[in-house]
């Protein structure tokens, strides 16, 4: 008889994966969806904008939109820069 333990099958002995781990290291994925949110934030401002191009009178409902594209698109600047775990922690001596 063999002692030589089995790989695991991918149950609950498997390796646990951390999406947000893979997520911070995949340039390319920050890069697809920081896109996608800053081009949808672009997308909310010209409907916002294009009301008040036609003369339409500036409502709360057209400054609700207008803010919140910018928030969208700065989501997106923020998810493609990636501050989050960048800064050091000081330590006192």
């Amino acid at each position: 008889m063999s002692t030589v333990p089995q790989a695991p099958t991918g149950g609950a002995d498997g390796p646990v994966s951390k999406p947000s781990q893979m997520f911070k290291g995949c340039w390319s994925c920050r890069l697809i969806s920081g896109g996608g949110l800053i081009l949808s934030g672009a997308y909310v401002f010209m409907a916002a904008r294009k009301v008040m191009r036609r003369g339409g009178p500036t409502s709360m409902g057209t400054v609700a939109q207008i803010t919140f594209a910018a928030s969208l698109a700065a989501w997106g600047i923020i998810v493609i820069a990636d501050p989050v775990g960048k800064a050091q922690k000081k330590t006192v001596t």
